[in-house]
């Protein structure tokens, strides 16, 4: 993490107290949503660098204009080269100084390069570019670090800015929402990842009886991590997906648990809905005072359900719950 100071402000705040902004919430996000295979080990620079110009100079925005951008990377780069080696690490966050008159939340996003940068004999490809305020938005962070492994945006963004951002997968996947009831990632994400394998995700033709855990629940100490994703071919590119959705691990904030029902669509560019939560409950929705997307809180199914995917010839039947919190589905395809 670099932290970057512009001649037109003096920072009021310290890199430490930036850092502690973000971790070790996000690497406590990531150890969970990975069951422990996967680290996120920040090493925060501890003093300032700063940057040749003038915040307000770089036209900081979400849309940002190229140039600007490039030369904003640019001239980060190379004045923390004296300072970093960063031929070590794997991921460079740049964290501008909230308080900059220049500074915009809104531009927060990973930048993929055509051309990598270099720097230290080494490629940088992409980085993630933090405009963030003190307090930042919550899960930010875990959000843009899932862009650095291409995992796409799955919000729907209105063309006129004006319409609901959430209603392709409400709070179920912080991908979607970082402020999501329920951000732990999608098991479809877990499988692209390898943080499921094996046993942990079934492929389902015709029918199977199957005991799903709860996705975001921590495997029991010394025991299997257990299924936590079925999967349904809809055709070439698009699958439905089936997982259970508890109270537990990142998602412990959700309220509403069940067996979650959505479509991936492997050919959907990001933002255009790649993936789509399923709403089993058309007419109503749920947590009207927290989701940020009230008619898809109530999306999963319950004990004692059935629901005939629209179009899909799949139809998912919960039977009950176990005493452990797992859940009992039957999944017929081709029905």
């Amino acid at each position: 993490m670099i932290f970057l100071s512009f001649p037109d402000s003096e920072p009021v705040l310290t890199p430490e107290l930036l850092t502690a902004d973000h971790f070790p919430s996000t690497t406590r996000f990531f150890e969970r949503a990975s069951y422990g295979r996967f680290t996120l080990r920040p090493h925060p620079q501890r003093t300032w660098t700063q940057m040749p110009r003038p915040s307000t100079w770089y036209g900081i925005e979400r849309d940002w204009d190229a140039k600007k951008r490039t030369a904003y990377l640019r001239d980060a780069i190379a004045a923390a080269d004296e300072d970093v080696d960063f031929s070590a690490y794997d991921i460079v966050y740049l964290v501008a100084d909230p308080d900059a008159p220049g500074v915009d939340s809104d531009a927060t996003k990973v930048v993929n390069f055509e051309r990598p940068l270099r720097a230290d004999s080494t490629d940088i490809r992409r980085v993630v570019t933090v405009f963030e305020q003190h307090p930042p938005d919550r899960n930010v962070l875990a959000h843009e670090t899932g862009h650095v492994f291409d995992l796409a945006d799955l919000y729907h963004r209105p063309t006129d800015g004006k319409g609901d951002w959430d209603t392709y997968v409400g709070d179920w996947d912080v991908m979607g929402s970082q402020f999501g009831l329920a951000p732990d990632l999608f098991g479809w994400h877990k499988w692209k990842l390898g943080w499921l394998e094996g046993p942990q995700v079934v492929c389902v033709q015709g029918s199977a009886d199957l005991t799903l855990e709860p996705v975001a629940a921590a495997p029991v100490p010394g025991g299997s991590i257990g299924t936590r994703l079925a999967v349904v071919r809809t055709g070439a590119d698009s699958v439905l997906a089936v997982e259970a959705r508890s109270a537990t691990g990142n998602d412990r904030g959700t309220c509403t648990e069940g067996i979650l029902i959505y479509r991936v669509r492997s050919g959907t560019a990001s933002g255009g809905g790649p993936v789509e939560v399923v709403d089993t409950h058309p007419e109503t929705g749920s947590c009207w005072d927290r989701s940020v997307y009230p008619p898809l809180a109530d999306a999963p199914l319950t004990e004692g359900e059935t629901y005939t995917v629209p179009g899909e010839r799949t139809r998912v039947e919960v039977a009950d719950r176990t005493p452990s919190g797992s859940w009992t589905v039957r999944i017929t395809a081709g029905v």
